[in-house]
């Protein structure tokens, strides 16, 4: 029950912040800053030398896939029916392909599984950014109407070789068949701890709503892949392949989050509908906290 609390307090302390300007306007950007280059890293260090690899371990980043590829034949499949611009579709992709597999889903497992399974959501967390930082880039070039010479492979390289956690999780699983992390453990734990509130802090910070009546069906139709047709995609693989227990509940757990925050980021900077992406990135997560539970209820109630 604390777990939920902390989530519901730290999401509406970040919303009261705001309104209430008692923090400066881009105080989520240093906060996330010490969340990215810290603590997602700390959460690296502490479970991935735990990991028991096995073939299993395969289908967290099938999962992450799955969401994408599923969201590509979606939204073209959509937006064709109701003729919108390629603009239109790469926002809608941002916005349905990519999970919000640290700031929302970390805390989340935690709340509602436990902090070993947190070394699932990692292996999804990574194989995502590496998506989002390749395909979603490719996305939103296609989407940008100024945008005529494309993007170098060398600034995709550099995007994926500099993003700290993916660094954090490399150098984790190196460093552990070299020397006994273990020593630190009670270090990274006390980092680890910070990742809950403040990522949820940040979002609360960043939470917007106004005009959503405009756009009602966009986002009806992107929150209904993401949070309903992924999961159950990743669902569906899950049995089909036979997959069951802690690996195939995290990923469907993880397949169920809300749109990722870093899809509006990139949204911006390609000149993308980033007004839409936003409101469906902030009832994605309200909407979220309630649609996972009944995600963990119906893979309880199946004995997944």
């Amino acid at each position: 029950m604390i777990n939920f609390i902390i989530i519901a307090f730290s999401i509406i302390a970040g919303i009261v912040f705001r309104y209430t300007k008692l923090i400066p306007k881009d105080a989520h950007k240093t906060i996330n800053t010490w969340v990215l280059y810290l603590a997602l890293p700390a959460v690296s260090f502490k479970y991935i030398p735990k990991i028991q690899w096995s073939t299993e371990m395969l289908f967290p980043a099938l999962s992450t896939i799955i969401i994408w590829g599923g969201s590509w034949i979606f939204m073209e499949l959509y937006c064709r029916y109701k003729k919108y611009s390629q603009r239109s579709r790469s926002t809608l992709e941002l916005a349905s392909g990519f999970s919000n597999t640290s700031f929302i889903g970390f805390p989340l497992i935690m709340a509602y599984y436990t902090e070993r399974d947190l070394s699932i959501a990692i292996i999804c967390d990574q194989v995502l950014f590496i998506l989002l930082s390749t395909a979603g880039i490719i996305c939103a070039i296609k989407g940008n109407r100024t945008e005529t010479k494309g993007i170098k492979t060398s600034v995709v390289f550099k995007r994926l070789v500099s993003f700290p956690p993916l660094i954090g999780c490399i150098s984790a699983l190196v460093l552990s068949f070299i020397v006994d992390l273990s020593v630190a453990e009670p270090f990274f734990d006390k980092l680890v701890a910070t990742v809950a509130p403040l990522a949820l802090f940040s979002i609360g910070l960043q939470l917007k709503f106004k005009g959503w009546q405009q756009q009602i069906y966009q986002i009806s139709v992107a929150s209904f892949y993401k949070l309903i047709l992924a999961p159950a995609l990743v669902l569906m693989a899950a049995l089909l392949l036979g997959i069951r227990g802690e690996v195939a509940r995290i990923s469907v757990f993880e397949a169920a989050m809300p749109t990722l925050i870093t899809g509006s980021l990139i949204a911006e900077q390609f000149r993308l509908n980033t007004r839409l992406i936003n409101l469906i990135i902030g009832v994605g997560i309200l909407m979220g906290l309630l649609t996972t539970g009944i995600w963990k209820y119906i893979m309880d109630a199946i004995a997944l």
